[in-house]
Formats: C-alpha cells, structure tokens, sequence
C-alpha cells in the first residue's frame, strides 16, 4: 500500500486507536491510585503514551501514531507506617503518586477525542453513501 494515499476512515482509524491506548493508560492510572508498595522502586509509576504525529504526502493528511508509553508524573510517596505488613525495615511504605484529578480530566478529553473521530468516520460514510444516490 506504499505510495497510496490515507483515506479519511485510515486517519480517523488510527486516531481512534491512538486514543484507545490513552484510555487505557489512564484507566491503568487510576485503578493503580493510593496503591502501597514496600519499596520506592515497586511503587506503581504513572503511564503516559507518547503520540507522533506523521504527515501523509499523497493525500495531505495527517496521522497518528503511538510511539512508546512511558513512566511520568511524580515519584512515590513515603510515609512512616511501621503497623502496615508492607512496610520495609524502617517502617516506611510507598504510595503511588496518581493524580486522580488529572487522570480522570485525561479520560473525559480522551472519550471525547475519540467520539470526535467516530463522527468523522460517520460524516465520511454518510457523504460517500449520498455520493452515490446521486448516480442512480
């Protein structure tokens, strides 16, 4: 297919996806939020997918694509808790820094992001589908 241009279901279909990889780094966010851990290096780290953006020359579209997903946000939080069976020699645990806010602000602009992009694919289908009414 190298060489053809992307058609407007491909763009919106990879947007789409890319979005879908978002959603579930975030949904893996906040079900891991105020998880203890019995080292700082075991705590759960917040996920990030990393977009690209790739331009189409044969049909001058752009697109995305998820590049990686990585670790971001703050490191974990000690706290002195010696009782909890978590907690390492010195009576400390760590609790894994989710921003529960942000993450759920990234869920709602990620829903609608990708409901962006069905309707879209709905627009597209719809003006291909009166296109050819026309013919009859």
């Amino acid at each position: 297919m190298a060489g053809q241009p992307l058609t407007i279901f491909q763009v919106a279909g990879r947007a789409m996806s890319a979005q879908l990889v978002r959603m579930n780094t975030t949904a893996s966010n906040l079900a891991n939020a105020g998880v203890i851990s019995s080292s700082e290096e075991a705590a759960y780290k917040t996920k990030k997918p990393v977009f690209r953006t790739e331009f189409d020359k044969a049909s001058g579209m752009s697109t995305v694509n998820v590049e990686s997903v990585i670790q971001a946000g703050n490191r974990a939080t000690k706290t002195y808790d010696p009782s909890n069976p978590l907690a390492d020699k010195d009576g400390n645990v760590w609790e894994a820094a989710v921003d529960q806010t942000r993450e759920l602000v990234d869920m709602l602009e990620t829903a609608r992001s990708y409901q962006n992009n069905v309707e879209v694919m709905q627009a597209a289908k719809s003006l291909i589908l009166d296109t050819l009414k026309l013919g009859r």
